[in-house]
Order: structure tokens, then C-alpha cells, then sequence
């Protein structure tokens, strides 16, 4: 049973956030919380990430970055990357975490989520698409796996 999970990016002002909103919208009886492996640490969320999710009535509003660390890693039941690279990142940090680190979107067929800092509000658009669908498919699985439809 999963009933804290962390989402983790590089910055944790782009994708960790919009995905941790997301994922909390489907599943609200869940912690759900973000961070980063190289955080911009005290950053709200990126105006375009802020904007996009805006758009399609996802607030990240009140969002602060915050750098992840071994300690932190513990205190979850699963964490979710954007990237391959990510969890390699998090296994190096904490080897015992190997067993709970898992793709965001693990459940399309192990997609990688690019990051979209720093490119046009498309890139930031094909990405909210992206988590939207891989959130949506998490809360399909995490029901599944506690005996709801």
C-alpha cells in the first residue's frame, strides 16, 4: 500500500510539481509531495508550468521547491522520477531505495518525461499532456492495488 509518494525532477519548480498536483487531484486520500535532485530550492513553480497547468484548472499555487536528500527518501512509500537517469541518481544517493523508485510513467509503456525548462509553452504543453496521462494511469493502479475501481 502506497500512501506517501514522492515525484522527483531536477529543478522541482517544472514536472515534479505539476505531477505531484495532479496525482493529488486523483487520488486526494494520498501524501503526495515533490522535490528535486538538483532543486532550485525556495522557487515557486515556473511561470510556464504555472501557467499551462492554469489553463487546464490545476492550481500550483503556494508550491516551493525543495531539494531531496537520503533522509527524505526514507519517509516515502514510493517514489516516482521523470527520467531513467533519475533513479539511477536516487539509488546512487540511498541504494536501499531501489525497490521503490519508479517511473512516472512507469504505466506508458516506461515513458521518460522530458523537462521542458527554459523551451516554449508547446514543450510545456506536450509535457502537461504527458504527466496528466501517466497521473491519471497511477490512480487507475494505485485504486487497482487497493481493491477500488
Amino acid at each position: 500500500m502506497f500512501n506517501k509518494i514522492l515525484v522527483v525532477c531536477v529543478g522541482n519548480i517544472c514536472r515534479s510539481p505539476t505531477a505531484e498536483r495532479l496525482l493529488k487531484s486523483y487520488h486526494p486520500a494520498l501524501t503526495v509531495e515533490s522535490a528535486g535532485l538538483g532543486a532550485l530550492s525556495g522557487h515557486g513553480a515556473d511561470p510556464s508550468a504555472f501557467s499551462v497547468a492554469a489553463a487546464h484548472n490545476l492550481s500550483l499555487e503556494g508550491h516551493c521547491a525543495r531539494q531531496i536528500s537520503g533522509r527524505m527518501c526514507r519517509d516515502y512509500d514510493l517514489i516516482l522520477t521523470m527520467e531513467k537517469r533519475h533513479i539511477a541518481r536516487l539509488c546512487e544517493m540511498a541504494p536501499e531505495m531501489r525497490g521503490k523508485v519508479m517511473l512516472f510513467g512507469h504505466w506508458d509503456s516506461e515513458r521518460e518525461i522530458p523537462d521542458p525548462y527554459r523551451k516554449s509553452r508547446d514543450a510545456f504543453e506536450a509535457v502537461y499532456s504527458l504527466l496528466e496521462r501517466s497521473a491519471r494511469q497511477w490512480a487507475q493502479a494505485l485504486n487497482a492495488g487497493q481493491g477500488k475501481q
